[in-house]
């Protein structure tokens, strides 16, 4: 099993790479930003993304996006391949991309909006922190994405400010990023639920 930088000689899997993300979002019930396969192929051409191999068989990917004229860049769409799933192989997926991030665009802050459990406990590793949406991006273009989602009609009504996603920060520059106080499955379990109980049951009513 091999994690490396992806480029143009594995445009080949784009495709499939699409499909296990929908699939992945089906099988869950989570909102997901959809992207096509040409947009992925882009992100591999520009060296904004990692691939994990089994020989010539997909595995996991994961890409980069960059905001604000640089400002902010967010690792998206990580995936792994069912096949693949339970061996720790998202958690190097995301230390490479993350690595390569920091790496590429030094001076940028890394964020995350993300519903599950295993990215915010690895983003938390990491060094991100919980943040407010306020402190995200305020490029439309990213919020914009989240059309295809099926919980976008929640970002919308609150302006933006939140939605069932955790929005999770690293800033190279502050202090607290060592990642030493882990926030533990329970407040994040805690937090899904206060906003599924704020937004979910007014769409029952």
């Amino acid at each position: 099993m091999k994690v490396v930088i992806a480029d143009k000689s594995h445009i080949k899997y784009a495709e499939v790479i699409c499909e296990t993300i929908a699939e992945s979002a089906a099988v869950r019930g989570t909102g997901i930003a959809k992207r096509t396969p040409e947009y992925i192929s882009t992100k591999m051409e520009n060296g904004n993304a990692v691939i994990a191999l089994d020989g010539d068989k997909f595995a996991g990917f994961c890409y980069i996006e960059k905001w604000g004229h640089g400002k902010y860049v967010a690792n998206s769409g990580l995936i792994v391949h069912p096949d693949y799933r339970g061996v720790g192989l998202a958690k190097k997926i995301k230390h490479k991309v993350f690595q390569h991030s920091r790496k590429k665009f030094p001076d940028a802050k890394v964020f995350s909006i993300t519903t599950g459990f295993a990215v915010m406990k690895m983003n938390t590793d990491l060094g991100y922190r919980p943040v407010p949406f306020s402190e995200l991006t305020d490029d439309p273009t990213f919020w914009d994405g989240c059309q295809t989602c099926k919980n976008y009609d929640v970002l919308t009504r609150t302006n933006r400010k939140m939605c069932l996603c955790t929005g999770m920060l690293y800033d190279a520059k502050a202090k607290n990023n060592s990642g030493a106080k882990k926030i533990k499955d329970k407040a994040f379990k805690r937090l899904k639920h206060i906003k599924e109980t704020m937004f979910l049951k007014k769409d029952k009513k």
